[in-house]
Order: structure tokens, then C-alpha cells, then sequence
């Protein structure tokens, strides 16, 4: 005679938009859609806020578009922006081949 275990049913997390590790893992299908329509997921590792789960749209609107406008804009506003920097080259050694 075979026994199988019955799974207990599924309980909510205990803080709405909070997960312990052991419950995200085991429902990340149901993780994935409260990301959708509740927001930001926390999950937590031993009591400590470890990770929030979040949209892809989320993501990358907070992200922003990797232009280098920052970097432009960081390098006009540089009070040493006048300076003339030249690329200074060595010239590289040439080995003496046996032929």
C-alpha cells in the first residue's frame, strides 16, 4: 500500500506584499501576478527585507534610458571642461626577428 502526502493548502502571506523566502519560492506563480496587480513584492530571508519583486515595466522606468546624458552633462558642468587633455603614444619597441 502506497501513502501519499496530502500538501497543505495554500495560505495568503501573512503581510499583504510581504513573502517569506520559503513561500515565494514555493508559489512564484502567484508572486509574479500580485506583482501585477497589487505592485512591489517584498520578500524576506531570515526577518530581514531582503529582495522586492517588481514589474518588468517598474524596472525600467526606474532604470531610465542608458543614453550617457548624465556623463555629458556631468563633464560641461566640470570647471576644468577647458582643458585640452592629448592622447600621449610611446612608441612601441620592435623585436629583431631571425630569418
Amino acid at each position: 500500500m502506497t501513502r501519499t502526502a496530502k500538501t497543505p493548502p495554500a495560505k495568503p502571506p501573512r503581510n499583504p506584499g510581504h513573502w517569506l523566502l520559503q513561500d515565494a519560492k514555493a508559489r512564484f506563480s502567484e508572486l509574479v501576478r500580485r506583482v501585477h496587480s497589487e505592485g512591489p513584492q517584498h520578500v524576506t530571508v531570515h526577518g530581514r527585507k531582503e529582495v522586492v519583486v517588481i514589474s518588468a515595466e517598474e524596472f525600467q522606468r526606474l532604470k531610465g534610458e542608458q543614453t550617457g546624458a548624465a556623463l555629458i552633462a556631468a563633464m560641461q558642468a566640470s570647471p576644468d571642461r577647458d582643458i585640452d587633455i592629448e592622447a600621449g603614444r610611446a612608441p612601441m619597441p620592435v623585436r629583431g626577428v631571425g630569418l
